[in-house]
């Protein structure tokens, strides 16, 4: 009995090493593949995420790099630095509000049909 319970949990441990070493083949499989072709991004769905991004016309910094350009243009004077993050706090409150009423009469109008419908329920 001793014997074959030995035997039960070597097998099991060789099992599991198994399945391990051909997730790992799996992993570099995959990464080699990655790695090796060569896919250029498509331009156009660059283009189009860029155009979405840039919707609206506020002036304010919307990726990392347009941020971190602002931050090296005013990196010596942190008085105009300060004045721009005011004035685009601003323009990202303005554009938040702008959303607000939207939203609210959505959310009234819902309120209105979950609650009439509750009623009729009853």
């Amino acid at each position: 009995m001793k014997n074959q319970i030995s035997r039960a949990i070597a097998h099991i441990n060789f099992q599991l090493k198994e399945l391990q070493v051909k997730r790992f083949l799996a992993v570099v499989l995959v990464g080699f593949l990655v790695l090796a072709t060569n896919v250029a991004p498509n331009q156009a769905i660059t283009n189009k995420l860029d155009q979405a991004v840039h919707q609206n016309d506020s002036q304010r910094p919307k990726t990392t790099g347009e941020w971190n350009r602002e931050a090296r243009e005013t990196q010596g004077s942190p008085g105009e630095r300060l004045g721009k993050i005011g004035k685009e706090s601003a323009e990202a409150l303005k554009d938040l509000g702008s959303l607000y009423p939207d939203t609210a009469q959505r959310s009234a109008r819902g309120l209105k049909n979950s609650t009439s419908s509750n009623q009729v329920q009853r």
